[in-house]
């Protein structure tokens, strides 16, 4: 995006969506870059182990796509990918963008139940991962295909040809299915077109302070079978020619994504805010060289936004979006930061709110999905009167920036008072003693709801009552009175999506079982 010092209502004014006839992500993102350009770069965590260049991405996806193709993938057939961070993630998705069919991102963190859901529901032609997931997809008595990516693809790319001529797909042919993380209930299956990609590019590139520059190199510690860690990195990266770092792990460590941020020289990083709030907990000095820093799936909070900037010495940007639309919302250096608010639409979306949820027009908007995956009356439910309900409340003052309260179904009602756990949360992890913290309503017969906090103490920290009540006291002289936890609870994990997100559900169904009702 081209934005030459204007405004932020020049640069909306100005704004409008160009979407061709005829587009193909797995085109768009590396047929058109010089061949020799590095797209891949595979670490250890400390070095360059592989360079998977643009021409070895084109040719490769050519060659599974006529291998797919042979497997009997077909215009709108399935494609699942089982895959954490490697060049073949990439190639799966851009082969299946290429012959027409539709990808389906599925996490590697997921069990055999997670995945007969979703295996179930979308009915993959082909599945595509490493053989402890295959073995559990076989467990679930799907009929797929499954291609162990370690030994089965190497030789069906060994005997395809590299040529392929891309299926013809408008903006509104079926490209991605992703599943909804399911903090709210069973999830479900978004589709989206190829035009997801236009939808997503000015909230990308705004995100990341006019992404791209000179030397820019891109990367995520969020899960490529999110669509965070793959329409907020991988895929635009990508159509930018930007390098992109890939590296597997199975869990988040501080120290050593710090080692990597600058063993790798990253100069671009989109990091959860779960991760963001552990790089803080562990403490220790930051690296320099990183040009943007930014944030997105749930609020990161103000205090941990400033240790970000004191540590890093880039402003965090936080963005807003959700699986059936994202990047909607956000920060960037085009317009002036307000501590711990979304920020401002992106150009391009018309943001409101609904009786206090936030909402997006859909007409017109790319980055809105098509509809639910075989559920009609779930697409009626969030589409309605033109408009995309999020089921995310929000406010928005005079400026027009939006402020996040929380979940619909997070609300906590006590007293008559209308509470969102997020504030609360943010109060409690400014706490040096206090690592992770999330706030649930639990029943009260005076107010209807009182609010429990479950806190995952800092290392080294023992808890007792002596710090309950020192942190009940604490948010007391930060909060309003009706926001105190009449009841805190230490635990050594909480409960998270794939993605980083805090279930809450699962502390309420957790509570309610405690509490026998």
């Amino acid at each position: 995006m081209d934005v030459s010092g204007r405004s932020y209502e020049e640069l909306c004014a100005s704004f409008a969506w160009r979407l061709p006839e005829r587009v193909n992500i797995g085109v768009e993102a590396v047929d058109r870059h010089p061949r020799g350009a590095p797209a891949i770069l595979v670490t250890d965590g400390r070095r360059i182990t592989r360079t998977a260049t643009f021409g070895e991405l084109s040719d490769d996806s050519n060659r599974l796509a006529n291998a797919l193709a042979a497997l009997g993938v077909e215009p709108g057939a399935r494609v699942a990918i089982v895959l954490s961070q490697r060049v073949e993630t990439a190639l799966a998705h851009l082969a299946a963008y290429k012959l027409g069919a539709i990808a389906l991102p599925l996490s590697t963190q997921f069990g055999e139940d997670a995945l007969a859901v979703r295996v179930g529901d979308a009915e993959p032609r082909v599945v595509i991962g490493e053989a402890d997931a295959l073995e559990k997809v076989a467990a679930t008595g799907s009929d797929a295909a499954l291609v162990d990516v370690d030994r089965d693809l190497p030789r069906l790319l060994a005997i395809a040809s590299p040529r392929f001529a891309a299926a013809e797909t408008g903006p509104d042919t079926p490209a991605l299915l992703v599943y909804t993380s399911g903090t709210t209930g069973p999830p479900k299956g978004a589709l989206h077109g190829h035009r997801v990609l236009a939808g997503h590019l000015p909230g990308f590139e705004l995100s990341h302070d006019f992404f791209p520059q000179p030397g820019d190199r891109i990367w995520t510690p969020a899960d490529w079978a999110w669509i965070g860690g793959l329409y907020d990195v991988l895929i635009p990266s990508l159509v930018h020619g930007v390098p992109v770092v890939a590296f597997r792990a199975r869990r988040f460590d501080p120290e050593q994504a710090l080692d990597l941020m600058e063993c790798l020289e990253v100069r671009n990083v989109f990091m959860p805010a779960t991760a963001l709030r552990m790089l803080r907990a562990a403490g220790g000095s930051a690296r320099p060289g990183l040009r943007t820093l930014a944030s997105g799936g749930e609020t990161v909070g103000e205090e941990t936004a400033a240790w970000c900037e004191e540590r890093f010495g880039v402003r965090l940007n936080e963005f807003y979006g959700q699986t059936e639309a994202n990047l909607l919302v956000g920060n960037c250096s085009a317009w002036p930061a307000k501590p711990g608010s979304m920020g401002l639409p992106y150009p391009g979306h018309e943001v409101g709110l609904v009786e206090g949820e936030l909402a997006v027009r859909v007409e017109g908007n790319p980055v809105v999905f098509l509809e639910y995956w075989r559920n009609p009356e779930a697409t009626k439910a969030k589409v309605r009167d033109g408009w995309l309900l999020t089921g995310d409340l929000a406010e928005r003052d005079d400026d027009g920036y939006l402020w996040f309260v929380g979940r619909a179904d997070d609300l906590i009602t006590s007293g008559g008072y209308r509470i969102g756990p997020g504030e609360i949360e943010d109060c409690l992890v400014r706490h040096p003693s206090v690592a992770l913290a999330a706030a649930i309503g639990v029943p009260d017969e005076v107010r209807g709801q009182v609010v429990k906090a479950f806190v995952v103490p800092t290392s080294g920290v023992q808890p007792n009552e002596a710090l309950a009540a020192e942190l009940t006291a604490w948010v007391r002289q930060r909060l309003a009175p009706y926001e105190v936890p009449r009841a805190i609870a230490f635990v050594d994990e909480l409960p998270l999506t794939v993605t980083g997100k805090i279930r809450r559900n699962e502390l309420r169904r957790l509570e309610a079982e405690r509490a026998g009702r």
